[in-house]
């Protein structure tokens, strides 16, 4: 018997989650969940399914939401979220064990149900149907389901399929996809093709999943080198990799990253300042984590796509955790990287090849003393963060005006967490 998938996602689960606490019906109410206190431009983490349905875009900016529609304002509850996610796993397990559940994110899994369909007597939509109705009556929370007879099939028929269906459940083998998708269009509809894989592709002329089928193997390994290949293979509906092999995967290589939308455009001696704030936010929890590194990274993204998003990565002559050494090291990176002729809306950070300390190396012209001082002092931070809170020691750089650490600090575990 072969494999038999499901992938479920629970519709607009922030805004649902806050419609359920006001016992209103999400498809009927205009809610959306963000903080008006960062302005017009803050990001709607997510708007009711009504707000959709009449055309709102979903992760829209306040400003964007025509004036003439009343609507809620929820602010973000993580906390709650995490809860509500809790108690939908726990329906997953009712039924399913959880080697073969793969939690893809806060609203959205993975389940392997083909020994399942023998045990319950029922087909894979039955399955299907029944633990759709009990995240219902546990939660109030509606779901969605794509089922695949393996895991891209089962995320495609959710994201592209289910939407179009009553029922809002679809299934697809590689003949059906082929069949009913093949000619689809936008390409970046489909999982793990983006809007840059979409735009390169364009380069050969090629608009949906039939032309990668159909367009000679080596200019797409000459494109993409040996990605090439998960694009052959999705093209055609196939992938090899299997709910055992997601529970059996370890990386050989741990990364630690920080990201950050902005609260508004920012010009570039702001973002710089916010740049230093995440980078020592991280090296905090490299300390506490007891690890070091000698990679980084950095990306940026410019307001309203005004300028493609650039960014660089290094590799350091050191592996370590010294916030003086770590911030340098970007802020060089940061000089290299961006165009300051344009307003920043986004920073992304991150250390890569990250290790456990005792594999912390030097240079000749370090003073030992000083780089031991620092990690005193770096470990006593976390400890005092860790009894008394994120904001129990700030910088005077956190209290300038476009600063956002002491703010970020305050959202997550708060009523405002995100």
């Amino acid at each position: 018997m072969g494999k038999i998938y499901l992938c479920i996602d629970l519709k607009t689960f922030y805004a649902s989650v806050e419609c359920v606490e006001r016992n209103k019906d999400p498809f009927q109410t205009a809610l959306v969940v963000a903080d008006p206190s960062r302005g017009k431009g803050a990001i709607c983490l997510a708007i009711s399914p009504y707000l959709k349905k009449i055309g709102i875009k979903n992760r829209c900016r306040i400003y964007e939401i025509p004036e003439d529609i009343p609507y809620i304002t929820a602010l973000p509850r993580m906390k709650l979220y995490m809860k509500y996610a809790a108690d939908i796993y726990a329906v997953y397990l009712k039924y399913i064990a959880k080697e073969d559940i793969h939690v893809y994110s806060i609203d959205e899994a993975f389940l392997d149900v083909t020994p399942y369909l023998e045990l319950y007597k029922m087909s894979s939509r039955e399955l299907c149907e029944k633990i759709i109705q009990d995240i219902y009556e546990t939660t109030g929370i509606c779901a969605t389901a794509g089922i695949g007879t393996n895991l891209y099939l089962a995320k495609v028929a959710l994201d592209i399929t289910a939407k179009h269906t009553k029922e809002h459940i679809a299934y697809l083998d590689e003949e059906l996809y082929r069949k009913s998708l093949w000619h689809h269009k936008p390409l970046h509809d489909f999982w793990q093709v983006g809007r840059g894989i979409e735009s390169r592709l364009a380069k050969y002329g090629i608009e949906d999943m039939y032309d990668i089928a159909h367009i000679d193997e080596r200019l797409l390994y000459k494109e993409f080198g040996v990605n090439a290949e998960y694009l052959i293979d999705h093209a055609y509906g196939r992938e090899p990799t299997t709910m055992q092999d997601i529970k059996q995967y370890r990386s050989a290589h741990t990364s630690l990253s920080s990201n950050q939308i902005l609260f508004e455009d920012y010009a570039y001696e702001d973002a710089l300042l916010v740049m230093k704030e995440m980078v020592e936010m991280l090296v905090l929890e490299l300390t506490e984590k007891h690890l070091v590194t000698n990679h980084i990274s950095l990306r940026i993204g410019y307001s309203d796509d005004s300028y493609p998003s650039t960014g660089k990565s290094r590799k350091l002559s050191l592996r370590t955790a010294s916030c003086t050494y770590l911030t340098d090291a970007f802020v060089t990176l940061f000089k290299e990287a961006v165009n300051k002729h344009y307003l920043i809306r986004s920073i992304g950070i991150g250390f890569q090849d990250v290790v456990d300390e005792c594999r912390e190396s030097y240079t000749l012209f370090d003073d030992i003393e000083e780089r031991e001082e620092e990690k005193k002092l770096q470990n006593t931070l976390v400890e005092i963060k860790q009894k008394y809170g994120k904001n129990a020691v700030l910088k005077g750089m956190n209290l300038l005006d476009k600063a956002t650490a002491k703010k970020r600090n305050a959202l997550v575990g708060g009523h405002n967490a995100e």
